[in-house]
C-alpha cells in the first residue's frame, strides 16, 4: 500500500512537472477567420525537429521568470529557406536563451510560402507576423510586457521575415477585429545569417519559394528589405559569417548601408568563421562571441537594463 502511494506521489509530480515546463501555443487567427487562405483543411507536418508544412499558424510561449522578467519580449522567426522551419535549433533554444536574460520569448510557426492554401504566397510570412506582433501587444498587461520593448529575430530566412516586419509599413493583417487597432512594427530587429535582398545577391531558394520564378522588377524591389529602409524602421542588431556559401554577407551589408543612409541605429558584425551555421553555442572562434554582444546591444539600446 505504502509502495502504491509513493508511486502515485511521484506519478502526480511528474505530470505537474510536465506541464510546466510544456509551453502554451496560441493560434494567430481565430477560427475561420484565417487570412490569405484558400479555406483547405491541412494538418502540420513535422519531421525530424523541422514544419515542412503548417495547417495551424502561431506562436510557442516562453515566459521570462517573473522574478527576472525585464518587461521585453522578441518574436522568433526560424529559418529554413522558407520551404520548412528549424523550430529547434533557431527557434526554441533561441528561447531558452532569450529566458535566461529576463526577455519573454515567442516561437513563431507562420504559413509557408510554399503551401496550397494560400491565395497570394508572397504575402503570408509578413501577414502572420504583423498579426503576432499584434497580439503580443494585445496581451502585453496579462504577461507584464512593455508595449514599446517588443522586437523581432530571424535566422537565414527568418530573417528575410524579420527584416520585412520592420521596414514595411503597409498594413496586411486586418481581419476587422479588436487586434487591428495594435501597432505592428517591431521595436528593434535581430539578424543572424539574414536573407535580406531578392536582386543580386538572393538566395535563389528563399526567393522561388516565395516569390515563385519569373518576377517583375517592381515584385523583386518590394520584397528586398534593404530598398524599403524609412526613417521610422526600427534599430538593428547584424550578425553573419564571411564565409557563409548559403546566403551571401552582402545582404547584411546592403541593408546596413540602408540603415545608416536613413540615420537608423544600427551594429554590424561579420565574422570569419560560421558559415550559414550560426546557433546559439559552439560556433567557431570569434564567432561564438555573438550572443554577448547581443546582449550588450540590448542593454546598449535601453531595451534590458
Amino acid at each position: 500500500m505504502i509502495n502504491l502511494k509513493v508511486r502515485l506521489f511521484c506519478l502526480i509530480l511528474l505530470i505537474c512537472g510536465l506541464r510546466a515546463s510544456a509551453q502554451e501555443f496560441i493560434p494567430l487567427w481565430p477560427s475561420g477567420k484565417m487570412i490569405n487562405s484558400k479555406g483547405l483543411n491541412l494538418k502540420d507536418s513535422i519531421v525530424n525537429e523541422r514544419y515542412f508544412r503548417v495547417g495551424v499558424p502561431g506562436i510557442y510561449t516562453y515566459f521570462a521568470d517573473p522574478e527576472k522578467n525585464k518587461g521585453a519580449a522578441v518574436i522568433i522567426c526560424p529559418g529554413g529557406g522558407y520551404h520548412h522551419y528549424a523550430y529547434v535549433s533557431s527557434g526554441t533554444d533561441v528561447a531558452k536563451w532569450f529566458n535566461s536574460l529576463g526577455i519573454n520569448a515567442f516561437v513563431l510557426i507562420s504559413r509557408l510560402p510554399i503551401s496550397p492554401d494560400l491565395i497570394d504566397r508572397s504575402k503570408v510570412p509578413l501577414q502572420d507576423a504583423q498579426r503576432a506582433i499584434r497580439l503580443i501587444r494585445a496581451n502585453s498587461n496579462n504577461w507584464n510586457i512593455k508595449t514599446d520593448k517588443i522586437g523581432v529575430i530571424g535566422f537565414s530566412a527568418g530573417g528575410h521575415v524579420a527584416s520585412s516586419l520592420g521596414t514595411h509599413t503597409e498594413d496586411i493583417s486586418a481581419i476587422g477585429d479588436s487586434l487591428d487597432k495594435q501597432p505592428f512594427c517591431p521595436d528593434f530587429m535581430l539578424l543572424v545569417s539574414p536573407v535580406i535582398s531578392m536582386g543580386k545577391y538572393a538566395h535563389l531558394g528563399s526567393r522561388d519559394n516565395l516569390l515563385g520564378k519569373n518576377l517583375s522588377p517592381e515584385l523583386i524591389e518590394q520584397y528586398s528589405s534593404e530598398l524599403q529602409v524609412t526613417p521610422k524602421t526600427p534599430p538593428a542588431f547584424i550578425v553573419h559569417a564571411d564565409n557563409d556559401k548559403t546566403v551571401n554577407p552582402q545582404n547584411s551589408i546592403l541593408f546596413y548601408q540602408a540603415l545608416r543612409e536613413k540615420k537608423i541605429p544600427a551594429s554590424l558584425h561579420i565574422f570569419p568563421q560560421g558559415g550559414h551555421s550560426i546557433g546559439m553555442g559552439e560556433n567557431p572562434g570569434s564567432t561564438d562571441l555573438w550572443t554577448k554582444l547581443c546582449e550588450m546591444w540590448l542593454k546598449e539600446m535601453g531595451i534590458i537594463n
